[in-house]
């Protein structure tokens, strides 16, 4: 029974993933990146709340003078 010649087996490999690496470099060079779009100004419909139109001060307990 004849042994399995191994010799070429590391440049075989090697050249493969190299091939491999350089087809990828090409196919993702060659890709086509599209531009953003430009986003639409969303115009939110405005609910009115009935604590917007009072004018509210909120006092820190620090703020208070000492009793």
């Amino acid at each position: 029974m004849p042994q399995l010649d191994t010799s070429t087996w590391f440049l075989i490999i090697l050249s493969s993933t190299m091939s491999l690496f350089i087809l990828f470099q090409l196919k993702l060079a060659s890709f086509q990146y599209y531009s953003i779009p430009n986003s639409k100004a969303l115009h939110s419909s405005k609910i009115p709340n009935p604590w917007e139109s009072k004018w509210t001060k909120i006092y820190s307990p620090l703020s208070l003078p000492p009793h």
